[in-house]
């Protein structure tokens, strides 16, 4: 295959200049749907008033994943609405053998869309980042920091009336983590029912679940006279003390003000659960959500060690399919990765389903998702739905969660990177829909410009509802502020932050979901009646790589002699197998795109296989790849969209090699 020849070859420019406007195009973002200085902070609104609150922080000390330390901090926060915050808190610190008092302040910045940022209570310099749901909730993770630890952050509002022994009743499904045993061979993830009766008991309760020594052999158990007593709006669970049992001794429960979400943990330990009602019929599973949680992958037992992951982000849900996307840490990679996936599910008539990583629990309405791990991927997942968003009604008007990867249709919680092809969605954005008539792509097109950081940004398409440019190499700070000036009217301002790289791979059809726009060495497109063959090396179609050289002015065309390739590195794999990268780089002779020319490896499974790209700070494992027998005629298995983790890293230096300096109390 000669890479010069795909800026010259009129066919390949013909199918792709077809495929482009399609993938452009794909299905509008529903209208309901670093230095931190810069962030908006418009939705600083969004949390106001006393919320309960849980964060439970994991400090890894050695190669096998053992924690050398764990912090349970969990009371009442205070926050102003307008960027600060106050907290009656109560610590549970390994390193004591007391629970202490502690009484912080800080601060918030919370965008319109309800992504931010609060600071850290116990680490100096650092951020919890997430999401403010439908629901008020705030669900997050520190993934930047560069201390050394891993932590989860929920807080709810407290309920007004506070709840009471009798506003608690129905059924509950819990999902429970616990790595109290600070190894991972002990870990514990756990799913099971609670049925308070209003006048504080919950009977008998059964267990699932799964230990870390055990890898994927389910362990169940079962306690008799459970009771809960309600204080001040949270409450006490009072589990009998049991060696045998998945769950045990005194829990602290905290319940949103509908009742239809719970979460809590140990008052003295470092386990963390989230719960959610469920009702009658099934509920429908679609639309926005934010996520967060945590994963302890005990996959790699046998060779001596377990990883343990925090993350937050967001999907997309429609049609039994959604896209996903998680800002995930582990304190074995020396920075946070935005992970982007597809996830295939459905939702059955008790609201349950599962994957082949975990067991979910949809509750009443589908606003609330709650998942546990399935070993050895222990761990639990929460995802709530996003606020909804009002259309002011006239103005050029950007959605608040917006901008998104053109290619991939990555939540907006994955980010931007210079060269990406982007889209914004919403209202009166352009007059009418118009496309560039060629290439280099002009920065003004139809009345219209999009500002990043105040560059004008090269536009390929507009439309009243949608636009798709391409960020200029120069937006290398840690956040972007995207505007749209359509005849000479200016549209808010929506901030997202900028990385390395955030592959977002073409599909067919568009939108994340499905087969990759990957083409033969003839130019013919990768399907599964013409599937890749082992040995074959095939081109992909990407955007989001991040930076070239030579470098190419914004809009232009890559170049075929001599070619641009990325300067970060990109490795492939497909279905976990390491595929050789030939060439990462500019699509010669189109804008917008890049292109990976990618060998199947042997050992590859015929039929449909996932794709995994991963960059410097990213992995994305949406798109599938049809891999033939023998021959090109090779029927190819039915095509699922599955998720995968991303691979998993072997332990190497911890980050730092020092731990992390936290403002604890010291006295009682």
């Amino acid at each position: 295959m000669r890479l010069n020849s795909f800026g010259e070859n009129s066919a390949l420019m013909t199918k792709l200049a077809r495929l482009i406007p399609l993938l452009s195009f794909a299905a509008a973002w529903p209208a309901a749907a670093q230095t931190t200085a810069s962030w908006d902070n418009s939705g600083n609104g969004m949390l106001k008033g006393t919320y309960y609150f849980r964060e439970v922080f994991y400090i890894t000390g050695d190669y096998y994943g053992d924690l050398s330390r764990a912090i349970a901090l969990y009371g009442n926060i205070t926050f102003s609405g307008t960027g600060t915050y106050s907290m009656a808190a109560t610590v549970a610190d390994s390193n004591s053998s007391f629970l202490q008092s502690f009484a912080p302040t800080g601060t918030y910045s919370i965008s319109a869309s309800g992504y931010g940022f609060l600071s850290n209570p116990l680490s100096t310099g650092d951020y919890v980042f997430g999401l403010v749901s439908q629901q008020g909730i705030f669900i997050g993770s520190s993934t930047e920091t560069a201390s050394g630890f891993n932590d989860l952050f929920i807080a709810a509002p407290v309920s007004s009336p506070a709840a009471t022994n009798a506003t608690f009743k129905g059924s509950y499904w819990i999902a429970d983590a616990d790595l109290s045993s600070g190894q991972p061979l002990y870990a514990i993830g756990a799913l099971f029912q609670l049925n308070p009766d209003g006048a504080g008991n919950l009977g008998t309760v059964a267990f699932s679940g799964y230990v870390g020594e055990y890898g994927s052999t389910a362990v169940t158990s079962t306690l008799s006279g459970v009771k809960y007593s309600f204080s001040n709006g949270a409450a006490n669970i009072a589990f009998p003390n049991s060696s045998s049992a998945l769950v045990s001794g005194q829990k602290y429960l905290y319940i949103s003000p509908d009742g239809n979400f719970v979460f809590g943990g140990s008052p003295g330990s470092w386990d963390f659960f989230v719960g959610v009602r469920t009702s009658s019929g099934t509920p429908n599973f679609s639309g926005q959500y934010y996520q967060a949680g945590l994963d302890e992958d005990d996959s790699s037992l046998a060779s001596g060690y377990g990883v343990l992951d925090t993350y937050y982000g967001a999907l997309s849900a429609s049609g039994n399919t959604s896209v996903g996307h998680q800002r995930l840490d582990d304190v074995y990679n020396s920075s946070a990765i935005g992970y982007t996936y597809t996830e295939a599910y459905n939702v059955k008539s008790d609201g349950t389903y599962s994957t082949p990583f975990m067991r979910y629990a949809v509750g009443a309405g589908g606003a609330i998702r709650i998942g546990s791990g399935i070993g050895p991927f222990l761990g639990i997942n929460v995802a709530l739905a996003a606020p909804s968003v009002s259309d002011p009604g006239s103005g050029v008007f950007i959605y608040p969660s917006g901008a998104v990867n053109a290619a991939s249709s990555a939540p907006f919680t994955a980010g931007i990177a210079p060269g990406e092809l982007i889209t914004l969605y919403g209202a009166r954005l352009a007059d009418s829909t118009q496309i560039a008539p060629s290439v280099p792509f002009s920065t003004t097109l139809g009345n219209v410009q999009v500002m990043i950081n105040g560059v004008a940004a090269p536009i390929y398409v507009v439309s009243p509802g949608q636009i798709s440019a391409i960020v200029p190499y120069s937006i290398t700070s840690s956040i972007a502020q995207i505007q749209v000036i359509s005849n000479q009217v200016p549209s808010n301002t929506v901030t997202a932050f900028v990385n390395l790289s955030t592959p977002g791979i073409f599909t067919v059809p568009a939108g994340g979901t499905g087969y990759a726009a990957a083409l033969h060495s003839d130019y013919s497109l990768v399907t599964t009646a013409h599937p890749a063959q082992i040995g074959e090396t095939i081109s992909v179609y990407l955007t989001g790589l991040g930076a070239v050289t030579p470098s190419v002015p914004d809009g232009s065309a890559g170049p075929s002699s001599p070619l641009s390739n990325t300067t970060n590195t990109f490795t492939a794999d497909i279905s976990g197998t390491t595929a050789t990268v030939v060439y990462a780089g500019l699509a010669p002779g189109l804008a917008g795109l890049y292109q990976l020319n990618v060998t199947i490896p042997t050992g590859v499974t015929t039929g449909d296989n996932t794709l995994g790209i991963s960059g410097p700070d990213s992995y994305n494992a949406e798109a599938l790849i049809s891999v033939g027998a023998s021959s090109a005629s090779a029927t190819a298995m039915a095509a699922a969209p599955v998720v995968r983790k991303p691979p998993a890293r072997a332990p190497r230096q911890l980050r730092n090699g020092h731990a992390p300096d936290f403002k604890v109390p010291t006295s009682r």
